[in-house]
């Protein structure tokens, strides 16, 4: 394989990577759901902020979360050697996108979000702090077959 086709897909293998763990630090915020979600989601944001920026690998940074009332849970990402040109929307796509799904679906550290039909949000900087590119699972794509 050429150097460069290994860099990009060494690339696109470490940002699946570091969206698969920021989505399994999710855990943290499972503890945090009892009756208010959407106070309960603010709480889950200062406790993973309290954590921020944070590396996820070689690639990616997650920068800090946010919530949205009690609809949307936000991720802000940076990625660190990539500029907005660089990201190729065709691989997000193709391997990214669906990858972040199939873990949302699949995880147990993730079902209380099912269960509340939270929507993630994935939202990517690039490394000169331009926006790159918005990901967005709402409960419609986790929980169709």
């Amino acid at each position: 394989m050429e150097p460069e086709k290994k860099q990009s897909k060494g690339k696109t293998v470490g940002i699946v990577v570091g969206v698969i763990a920021a989505v399994s630090s999710y855990f943290i915020v499972q503890q945090f759901f009892k009756q208010d979600i959407e106070s309960e989601l603010k709480k889950a944001v200062v406790e993973i902020n309290k954590q921020t920026p944070m590396s996820i690998d070689a690639y990616t940074r997650l920068d800090s979360v946010a919530s949205k009332g009690k609809t949307n849970f936000i991720y802000y990402y940076t990625l660190i050697d990539l500029e907005k040109s660089e990201v190729n929307l065709d691989t997000v796509n193709k391997y990214i996108r669906p990858s972040i799904i199939e873990n949302i679906k699949s995880s147990p550290d993730l079902k209380v979000y099912r269960d509340n039909n939270i929507t993630m949000d994935y939202k990517y900087y690039d490394k000169n702090g331009t926006f790159a590119l918005d990901i967005a699972v709402t409960p419609d794509l986790y929980k169709s077959e």
